[in-house]
This record gives C-alpha cells, structure tokens and sequence, in this order.
C-alpha cells in the first residue's frame, strides 16, 4: 500500500518504519524543517510541506494514497488533513491521532476520520485490559460506522464457560474476532469451545456493549 503521513515527529516517524518493515511505501510530509530527518527513516519519501494545503497535497499525490495517517501533535491539523484527504482525494482509509481527550468527540465521520486513536484513552484500556477479569473493556473506536473493538477475559465462573461459540446467542451487531489463549491466536469457529482465561476480542457495535458484558459476565 501507499501510505502518507502527515507529521514527521517522534510518532510519524515511528509508524513510518513499521509500516515501510512491513513492505508498504510510506511518505512522510511536515511543515517544520527540523522535523524532516531523513536518516532517521531512510527508506521513507520525505516531503517539505504544510498539509493543510491543497498544493501540498497534490504534490505528494494524495489521490494514489490507500490510506492517510494524520499523526501531528495538533488536533486542529489532524482534523483538517483528515477532511481533506478523505474529502478532496477520496482516501480509502484515514487514521487520525487525538491529542488531547477533549477534543475526541470531533473526529468522526464528519470529519473524514475511519479510525481515531487516543494515546490517553488506549493506554487507560490496556491498563484495565490488564487487571480486569469478567469487565468489558472498549479497547479503540472505529468512527465509521460507531463500531468498537472491545475485550473480555472470562472469569471462571461466566455463563458462557464451556460453550461453544457457535452456541452462544449473541447480539445483533456483535462479533467474536478473535480468542487469546495461553499467548496463541485463535480465529473462532462455531465448534469452538470457550474456556475460564479466555481474552475474547469482539468488533461490536457501542449500542449493544452492555447487553454483550451482561451476556459474558452474569452469574
């Protein structure tokens, strides 16, 4: 894929190796000419620019983009490089980081944002996803649709222990993704069982999250 990230910090440029680890083509564009660092992401299209402008844009070429990641540590930015792009070029996917958790509620659809990402609020949940047995943990927020990626460790004594998968009723507008067990990932199948310990990762709607932990977690 061909990915442009607006924002060549400590962030941009951090997502920019792993993605270019993974095969991509990735280019990095910002305004401040101290952030470009070419040696620091050899690999990686540097471009000198201000991605709130159209020009900028056209010049990285935006509209062979598959996805746009707006990573600058300024929510206004973020939002405008995220209307833009999903906008004016039409990006598939645009991913935005949230700086500040006030200003979370903004990057939505209306915005052009698919997927937002708040370091505060992504460092709570895997602070809860890791002493929380039996509690539903909402782990990130997918703005296109109101979807959410949420967790649940099995408690021993949960309802749905021993069940297969295929056998539980679960809501409309939820669905089992993935089992974490004992370090090994599982894509569940109808017949699998489901075990005490179990991490049961679902992409769920937030309407029916609590009908989901009252499902899981009843005793």
């Amino acid at each position: 894929m061909r990915i442009a990230i607006a924002g060549a910090g400590a962030v941009g440029r951090s997502i920019a190796a792993e993605l270019l680890e993974n095969g991509h083509e990735v280019l990095l564009i910002d305004v401040d000419p101290r952030a470009i660092k070419i040696d620091s992401v050899p690999r990686a299209e540097w471009l000198l620019a201000d991605a709130c402008e159209i020009a900028s844009l056209d010049e990285a070429g935006l509209n062979n983009c598959h996805v746009v990641v707006a990573s600058s540590g300024d929510d206004k930015v973020n939002l405008v490089v995220s209307l833009l792009a999903k906008t004016e070029y039409g990006v598939p996917r645009v991913v935005a980081r949230i700086n500040h958790p006030n200003n979370e509620w903004l990057f939505n659809e209306s915005w052009g944002v698919d997927v937002a990402v708040s370091t505060p609020r992504l460092l709570s949940a895997l602070v809860e996803e890791a002493v929380s047995v039996g509690d539903l943990v909402r782990l990130m927020t997918f703005r296109q649709g109101q979807a959410n990626l949420v967790e649940l460790t099995l408690a021993e004594d949960a309802p749905v222990v021993g069940q297969r998968a295929g056998s539980v009723p679960w809501p409309v507008d939820a669905a089992l993704v993935a089992i974490l067990r004992e370090g090994r990932v599982l894509v569940p199948t109808a017949d699998d069982p489901l075990e005490a310990g179990d991490e049961l990762l679902f992409v769920a709607n937030q309407e029916v999250e609590q009908e989901l932990a009252q499902l899981l977690s009843q005793h």
